[in-house]
């Protein structure tokens, strides 16, 4: 493909309008080199002599000498970049060496392990790999299996005796290997390595439940006999090395520089045109997506459309179909979690063969998901990370070949401080990747699950910390423990607690979405986000079609839908309140009070809004009488400067008017100094806080407990406040609009918002 060709038909298109505002080419690279400290096993030679390897990249030499070293390495280099090369042959070399040797890969997916496993087998069997191990056995394509919830009862036991290489992930592991330990002591006993493939998607909630699971397997280990070393995969995040210490809980040494080559890459940022004179509402990034699809496939181009959301994949699906001629609609498919797993393989194969030239999918295929030589990305809003965006963005031109990414944007502060600033997003050092394992809300029910497996003593304090002896206490306390010998066992009452935590999310319960009509479950949806998701008159997509929710069922946890027909989506409108509970700690910055501490937030879910398909117009408004959601959790707050307040006051301008708006903007810019999505946070904003007596900002993590991130904005204060003021002053509308000031979840209507005023409190914090 000639990417340098399709970006110029683009933009010689009679519906272009100027969106191209920045284009980044990404010249080719060549190889570097690195050299082993040790010769690895003659079949290994051999093996990478038949796949016409001649040699290894720097990064894959580096990893290798440092694993060989008996160290534990984490690898962030880019996507494409033969990191599962070093894992594999320190595994393969151990199993040759050893016939008692295991290993236990792990990946985010069921999907990703099922590719990773076709990839490895075709190792073990079409390169024939059956020489005698040094202790006379033979290496068979059936010592690597996935175990995983798709894996039939009748093939478990035969894997957990026979399989060197098991492939799982991390919900499998923390529901159905740690709790039946026994059954895999021989696997435990000697267990080599552990690979943690994409290991930069375990942040937030969902990175904090891993990092309790890996110390339980860590903790079994020990009582098994052995010490596997640990091997990490990750895209290029800012704290590789830090992400996996606090991931595993052991010392880690970081392999970040890339030697491998790669094509030349044309990066587009696409902002969608203005509608008004007023400069206040661009045209839709779905339909802006769903045009760049439409001409990707029309001219025969192998392209892949990222969107945030579920419902947004299927939004852009049906966008692109619509506009596309007959013969190609049945090119393009939507692709996402809640799938069935044959409809997700069928999509995957036909992708992979050819069958279908364009792909509209969530993050599932941000991962290393083999789907074969794309020639372009788009990504519909930024993801939420620079680590991200870049491991979208190298699915395509995953070899020496030009490749074209966009990164269209949303109308959202974020999005549009990108597209005015887009040296930061090319120069800018990456994300920085957090969890918090010891929110209590986390580590509490993980407690219950090691002490189930294995009673707990005061040194397993090791692997769960110095918080551990107190929440011990509180389990007691609840009846869930008790301590005998001094060792803590479950009481009578408790039985397999590990099925009652869902470590994708802090609530463990999800609500059924039912077809009303034909009585069949559609899909699961998580509790904490069901009364955003699926209120009554919400419309529900799913696999391109339209439903209506009927009614949500609180108690019962269902959801009643009904097919439809309609051209509109649905939005959710919240307002919260926010009581401080602790203060942990404060500073001083440029002269003004910022403040961290532990708080109780409560969300209300006030109404909802119908907004148009294409122009994402609002239709109408409705108001939802539902119940609202507590949670302790964590926040950052600040004082506002008195000489800003009296700034505002003779302008006469709206101080309320100026610190919600203020709010909104540096909530919508935080994801940019943290690993987190804009849903990992919210914000309150009030001239007078009975707490504190003062008027005040709060920033908090949208989590019980707290996950990090609202640390992480204290931390970083002085740059969240320049570049909200940098993302305010740059926009181009006169009051205030989405790409600025303005929240589309915002329960009040954004009222009051002052532009104005907030870019005058902005300029008294940064001064």
């Amino acid at each position: 493909m000639d990417a340098a060709a399709f970006l110029h038909h683009i933009v010689s298109l009679p519906d272009y309008r100027q969106q191209v505002v920045h284009i980044e080419r990404i010249p080719a690279q060549g190889p570097r080199y690195g050299k082993l400290d040790k010769p690895i096993h003659p079949e290994l030679q051999a093996c990478l002599k038949y796949l016409s390897i001649s040699a290894l990249y720097s990064h894959q030499a580096k990893a290798l000498n440092a694993i060989s070293a008996g160290k534990n390495v984490i690898i962030a280099t880019p996507s494409a970049s033969g990191k599962t090369l070093c894992y594999q042959l320190a595994t393969l070399e151990a199993l040759l060496r050893d016939k008692n040797s295991r290993a236990l890969y792990i990946f985010p997916t069921k999907a990703l392990a099922q590719d990773q496993l076709r990839s490895l087998k075709q190792i073990l069997s079409d390169l024939s790999l059956r020489a005698p191990t040094s202790r006379g056995e033979a290496i068979s394509p059936r010592d690597a299996a996935t175990f995983d919830g798709d894996t039939p009862q009748s093939e478990r036991a035969n894997i957990r005796k026979q399989a060197r290489v098991v492939l799982t992930n991390p919900d499998m592991l923390h529901l159905g290997i740690l709790p039946n330990h026994q059954s895999w002591s021989r696997f435990f006993r000697n267990l080599k390595y552990v690979v943690i493939d994409e290991t930069h998607i375990y942040t937030g909630v969902f990175g904090s439940h891993v990092a309790n699971v890996l110390r339980r397997l860590r903790r079994l280990c020990i009582f098994y006999g052995s010490s596997p070393q640990f091997i990490c995969c990750s895209a290029t995040i800012a704290n590789p090395q830090e992400h996996a210490q606090n991931i595993i809980g052991l010392p880690f040494e970081a392999v970040v520089e890339d030697g491998s080559p790669h094509g030349e890459k044309y990066f587009t940022f696409w902002n969608p045109p203005f509608l008004d004179e007023a400069k206040t509402s661009r045209r839709s990034p779905n339909s802006e997506a769903a045009f760049l699809l439409r001409e990707l496939v029309q001219r025969d181009i192998r392209g892949l459309v990222f969107a945030r959301t579920r419902k947004l994949t299927e939004l852009i699906y049906i966008y692109t179909r619509d506009q596309l001629p007959p013969p190609l609609r049945d090119k393009i498919s939507p692709y996402r979690a809640g799938y069935l797993p044959e409809d997700r393989r069928r999509i995957e194969h036909q992708f992979f063969n050819g069958e279908l030239l364009g792909l509209v999918a969530t993050t599932a295929l941000e991962l290393g998901i083999n789907i074969g030589d794309l020639d372009a990305t788009v990504l519909t809003g930024y993801p939420g990370s620079i680590a991200s965006a870049w491991q979208q963005a190298g699915r395509s031109g995953r070899s020496t070949y030009s490749s074209l990414s966009f990164l269209v944007a949303l109308q959202n502060p974020l999005d549009q401080y990108l597209m005015r600033n887009p040296d930061f997003f090319f120069s800018k050092n990456f994300d920085n990747a957090i969890i918090n394992p010891a929110n209590p809300y986390i580590l509490k029910p993980h407690l219950l699950c090691a002490a189930w497996e294995k009673p707990l003593e005061d040194r397993d304090e090791e692997f769960f910390g110095a918080s551990m002896s107190a929440m011990l206490a509180e389990l007691e306390q609840e009846g869930m423990l008790r301590k005998r010998q001094e060792r803590w066992h479950p009481t009578p009452s408790i039985s397999y607690p590990a099925q009652d935590i869902n470590i994708r999310s802090t609530s463990g319960q999800s609500y059924a979405v039912i077809d009303g009509q034909q009585g069949q479950l559609l899909e699961t949806v998580e509790a904490s986000v069901a009364i955003f998701q699926i209120h009554p008159g919400a419309i529900y997509l799913h696999q391109g079609e339209s439903y209506l929710i009927k009614e949500l069922d609180l108690v019962r946890r269902i959801a009643w839908a009904e097919p439809v027909s309609a051209d509109y989506y649905t939005q959710t409108m919240e307002i919260t309140d926010i009581r401080v509970t602790k203060l942990l700690k404060e500073k001083d910055c440029h002269g003004v009070k910022v403040y961290f501490g532990d708080v109780d937030v409560t969300t209300t879910v006030v109404g909802f809004k119908r907004l148009k398909q294409f122009t994402e117009e609002v239709i109408t408004q409705e108001p939802l009488d539902l119940p609202p959601q507590q949670f302790p959790t964590k926040a950052l707050w600040f004082d506002l400067p008195q000489k800003a307040i009296a700034r505002i006051t003779d302008a006469g301008l709206d101080f309320h008017g100026g610190l919600h708006a203020c709010e909104h903007a540096a909530i919508g810019i935080l994801p940019l100094f943290a690993l987190c999505d804009r849903n990992d946070i919210g914000g309150v904003s009030t001239p007078f806080h009975p707490d504190t007596g003062r008027a005040q900002i709060f920033i908090y993590d949208a989590h019980p407990g707290g996950i990090g991130i609202a640390e992480k904005g204290f931390e970083i204060i002085a740059d969240l406040w320049q570049a909200t003021l940098k993302a305010v002053e740059g926009c181009p509308c006169a009051d205030g609009c989405p790409s600025c000031v303005q929240s589309p979840k915002c329960g009040n209507n954004n009222q009051p918002l002052d532009k104005e005023a907030a870019a005058i409190l902005l300029e008294e914090l940064v001064a």
